[in-house]
């Protein structure tokens, strides 16, 4: 199938024709993968349709137990180097000195409040 012509129907019904044949060989009826998915028959047909929503779509895959091939289908992308940069913000390059210097009694109070754990 070529995937970058095809429509957004088209693309759906491919998807719930892979599930429908992911259910046979596993020889499962629509019930019994309803069963096991927790959703109802109906959902099932609809989802071999390609007419389903994304929480439903998932809970068959788990019944089929082929929710780990999601990687295959959609990989996780990691996050480029700048994207990266950007994402940190803008790092300190000196102190602003604004920070009162501790005495030897201000040592004290904060050991005698910290908690001993």
């Amino acid at each position: 199938m070529e995937y970058k012509s095809a429509s957004p129907l088209a693309l759906a019904q491919e998807l719930g024709n892979r599930l429908k044949l992911a259910r046979l060989n596993l020889d499962l009826t629509q019930t019994q993968v309803a069963q096991r998915s927790g959703v109802s028959r109906k959902q099932v047909m609809q989802a071999e349709k390609g007419k389903t929503q994304l929480q439903t779509l998932i809970a068959i895959l788990m019944a089929l137990d082929v929710a780990d091939q999601l990687d295959l289908f959609l990989p996780k992308t990691p996050i480029s180097p700048l994207q990266l940069l950007k994402l940190q913000g803008k790092q300190r390059q000196r102190a602003s000195g604004l920070k009162p210097q501790l005495g030897a009694s201000a040592e004290l109070k904060v050991a005698e409040t910290t908690p001993a754990w």
